[in-house]
């Protein structure tokens, strides 16, 4: 993983760990619905990593509620489309606020994610 200083911004989100029951599933869903690469460690953990923020995922129990991804996109009608064609569930779908539009969806692993977009 390249954790080069540009992504290294003071009391900013830096690295983002999901459990998993199924990495290959959570890969093969990240990697069709955002196009997400992955460098696996072993077979119990693999890392993915993005222009801002890097993460993984490790074999565990998920736990849905705990926390909030959200992830930003230019096109919100079509990421709600590649979300839907890699598997996922739309949990709220696309509703406007103050700032912007926003859909919520779960992962195969069961957490709720949400993607939000001017």
């Amino acid at each position: 993983m390249n954790s080069g200083p540009e992504k290294l911004i003071h009391q900013q989100v830096q690295y983002l760990e999901f459990l998993s029951k199924d990495i290959e599933a959570a890969k093969t869903f990240y990697n069709s619905a955002f196009g997400w690469s992955f460098t696996d460690y072993g077979p119990d953990y693999t890392a993915f990593e993005g222009d801002f923020v890097d993460g993984g995922f490790t074999i565990g129990t998920p736990v849905r509620g705990s926390i909030l991804v959200i992830l930003y996109s230019l096109d919100l009608i079509q990421t709600r489309e590649n979300v839907l064609e890699a598997g996922g569930l739309i949990s709220l779908d696309i509703f406007s606020f103050p700032g912007g539009r926003r859909f919520h969806f779960i992962d195969p692993d069961g957490y709720e994610l949400a993607v939000w977009s001017l």
